[in-house]
C-alpha cells in the first residue's frame, strides 16, 4: 500500500487535536492508524531517499496548519489546536490547501504576498500554471525556507536568553567578524552587563571592538526607538562607535531611522526574518539536508 497524498493528511491531522493537545509522537500513532498503515508502508523514503514519507507529511501538516493559524505550538513537541481551527471543524469534514489559501495569513505564506481580498478559485495548480520547471523549483526551494525560518525563530523562542546570546554571538563570528584568534568572541555575565550582551574584538589588541545586544521577543512584537537609544547610550561607557542589535521581532520605522541619522557610531539592525535567514546563509543551527544538482548542456563539449 502506498502512503496517502500529503493533503489526505490535513483533516486527520487537525481532527485528533479537536478534544486535547496532542504531541509528535502520539499524532504520528494515530494518524497510523487512521490510515491503517503498515510497518513497510512507515519506513517508506521521498523519492530523494532522505526522508521518510510519513515524517514528511505530517512535518508539512504542521507547518501549514501553523501559518494558517489553526493550531499553535505551546511547547516543543506538543500540537494544540486554535479556536480558528475548533471553528473549521465544525463546519467542516475535509481540509484541502485550497480550503487553507482562503485565509489571508496562510495565502501571505503559500505566495510570498499579502492579499485583503482572496480570489476563492485559486489553487496550488492554477497559481503554477505556465511556469517554466526552473520557476517551480525555485518557488519550492522559497517555500521550503520559508518554514525552516519560522522553525527556526520558534525554536529560538524555546530556548533561554541566555542561549539566545550564545547564539548570535556564534552567527556574528560565522559572518566573518572575529574569529582569526583565540578568545576573540565573548558572551557578557547575564546580569549586571550594562546592555552589552557580547563583544567581538576585530584585532588581537582589542582597538577594534563590536558590542551586541540580543533580545529574544516574541515574534509580533515591535522594538522601538527608546529602546536602540538605550543600547546607543550603552555605547557610550566603552566609546564603542559599533554595535548591533538582534531581536527576534521586528523593529518600528523609528527605529530604524534613529541609526540612520547616527554620524558617531553604527548600529546594525537585524530583525527576526534576517536572523534566520543569516542563520541558514552561514549554517547556524542549520545543515544540509540534500543537495540537488541542475546541470545544463556543455555547448563547448559538442563543438567541433
Amino acid at each position: 500500500m502506498a502512503i496517502p497524498k500529503f493533503e489526505d493528511f490535513l483533516y486527520p491531522f487537525l481532527y485528533q487535536l479537536k478534544d486535547k493537545d496532542v504531541s509528535t509522537k502520539d499524532m504520528k500513532s494515530a494518524l497510523i492508524k487512521h490510515f491503517d498503515l503498515s510497518d513497510e508502508d512507515c519506513m517508506l523514503r521521498t523519492r530523494s531517499g532522505s526522508t521518510l514519507q510519513l515524517s514528511d507529511r505530517i512535518g508539512w501538516c504542521r507547518q501549514w496548519l501553523r501559518r494558517a493559524l489553526f493550531i499553535e505550538i505551546p511547547q516543543r513537541g506538543i500540537y494544540r489546536i486554535t479556536k480558528r481551527g475548533q471553528d473549521y471543524l465544525k463546519k467542516n469534514t475535509d481540509l484541502r490547501e485550497a480550503d487553507l489559501l482562503q485565509y489571508p495569513e496562510f495565502k501571505e505564506y503559500s505566495t510570498g504576498s499579502k492579499a485583503e481580498n482572496i480570489d476563492n478559485s485559486n489553487n496550488t495548480n492554477e497559481e503554477t500554471l505556465g511556469l517554466t520547471p526552473t520557476e517551480q523549483m525555485e518557488n519550492a526551494y522559497k517555500s521550503i525556507n520559508n518554514d525552516l525560518t519560522a522553525e527556526l525563530l520558534q525554536r529560538i523562542l524555546e530556548q533561554t536568553p541566555q542561549f539566545f546570546e550564545h547564539l548570535v554571538v556564534d552567527l556574528i563570528v560565522k559572518m566573518g567578524y572575529g574569529g582569526s584568534f583565540a578568545n576573540s568572541a565573548r558572551v557578557t555575565q547575564y546580569a549586571h552587563d550594562d546592555g552589552i550582551d557580547g563583544i567581538i574584538y576585530e584585532d588581537k589588541l582589542g582597538l577594534d571592538k563590536i558590542y551586541i545586544q540580543a533580545k529574544r521577543y516574541k515574534l509580533d512584537n515591535v522594538v522601538g526607538k527608546p529602546q536602540i537609544q538605550q543600547f546607543s547610550g550603552a555605547l557610550d561607557e566603552p566609546k564603542a562607535t559599533k554595535g548591533v542589535f538582534i531581536t527576534t521581532s521586528s523593529y518600528s520605522k523609528e527605529a530604524r531611522q534613529y541609526v540612520e541619522k547616527l554620524n558617531s557610531k553604527k548600529i546594525v539592525l537585524i530583525d527576526g526574518q534576517d536572523l534566520a535567514q543569516f542563520m541558514i546563509e552561514y549554517n547556524v543551527g542549520v545543515s544540509t539536508k540534500q543537495v540537488y544538482e541542475i546541470k545544463r548542456i556543455d555547448s563547448d563539449y559538442f563543438e567541433e
